[in-house]
């Protein structure tokens, strides 16, 4: 058999990981405050919070280690879920987190107008996210000047599969994340990503041990492109308004028949298609959503969810007839791998 040289960013990134799996929530913690402390001293951090649970563990985890010298931007890319720009911040408020808002909504609709390739997507969104952040800096930095207390360093919530899936040992790469990969040579901003050992089901256990709301710990997994891996083909802000409704009904329906803390992870897709269909006696033209259930426990691997079938007709059905411009539902039920979690 052949061997393999493993490249050494990949070596030192496994054995990182082995000294992690030995410590228990409590002690990740201890060790992960006190490195940060060394790490960033006095410098100012801005983190890039999406509302989810890796960035929110990651910002008080940073919290925890620097106070005020960290200041969270939560930037609406308009491909956030229905509602979700202002309930996440109310969420936010019982952790005393420095929180700016940022609504972004216009530049990333243009940038991302006419593009339906899934990686360029990803790249279009990240590049827009570092822009946000770079613009964010450049104000703050501008506003404190005169006291020479610049940000340095810009947090985010990176963990082991985004990276494991972006660089691999023979070098082959599943698909990019928009917080891995560098940043651009004009930003002049360092990383720090606290969490990028762990897995999905560790930063919910540091959570925990962070004091954190269980209801923040438990929120399904949401991408940090967020909506624009579950919209194929072009994105407009009408195909997002349709994915918003149809997503908002799935979720609404889970978490009203008891399913959703029985889930790992769901959403809906909005597909590339349109399908026939009869409304009022008329023959319509309209689109097509599928349904992503899944149990997964590090994202790694994810086995569909047998939803209830009673439960999967109303929830169809209630679609169909809620949201306007779609006519059809589908249930995906792909195991990953092959499939991924999410569509694009």
């Amino acid at each position: 058999m052949e061997n393999k040289t493993i490249a050494p960013d990949y070596a030192q990134l496994v054995a990182q990981r082995e000294h992690v799996q030995t410590l228990a929530p409590a002690a990740f913690i201890e060790e992960a405050v006190a490195e940060l402390k060394q790490q960033l001293g006095d410098d100012k951090v801005i983190l890039a919070l999406s509302g989810g649970v890796d960035s929110s563990v990651t910002a008080v985890l940073l919290n925890k280690a620097i106070g005020k010298n960290l200041i969270c931007i939560f930037v609406d890319h308009g491909l956030l879920r229905k509602n979700e720009f202002e309930n996440v911040q109310r969420d936010y408020e019982h952790l005393g987190l420095n929180v700016i808002g940022v609504d972004a909504k216009a530049k990333f609709y243009s940038e991302l107008a006419g593009v339906t390739d899934p990686e360029q997507k990803r790249k279009i969104i990240g590049k827009g996210f570092i822009d946000v952040f770079n613009e964010e800096a450049k104000k703050l930095n501008n506003a404190s000047a005169a006291l020479g207390d610049r940000i340095k360093w810009l947090g985010q919530g990176t963990i082991y599969p985004d990276i494991l899936e972006s660089m691999s040992a023979d070098g082959k790469v599943v698909k990019s994340h928009h917080n891995v990969g560098g940043l651009p040579k004009e930003m002049n901003l360092k990383l720090v990503e606290p969490l990028k050992l762990l897995f999905k089901n560790e930063v919910r256990a540091i959570g925990l041990a962070l004091g954190m709301k269980a209801h923040l710990i438990n929120r399904h997994p949401f991408p940090g492109p967020g909506l624009g891996v579950r919209l194929l083909g072009a994105i407009t802000p009408e195909r997002v308004r349709i994915l918003q409704d149809a997503d908002d009904v799935f979720i609404s329906a889970l978490r009203e028949w008891g399913l959703y803390d029985k889930v790992w992870q769901a959403g809906a897709i909005l597909l590339p298609v349109q399908a026939v269909g009869v409304a009022n006696g008329e023959r319509t033209y309209e689109n097509a959503v599928a349904l992503r259930a899944v149990h997964s426990v590090d994202a790694m691997t994810a086995d569909v969810v047998e939803l209830p079938f009673e439960f999967l007709k109303k929830v169809s059905s209630d679609i169909i007839n809620n949201v306007q411009g779609v006519n059809r539902v589908t249930y995906d039920i792909s195991q990953k791998p092959p499939a991924t979690i999410e569509w694009e």
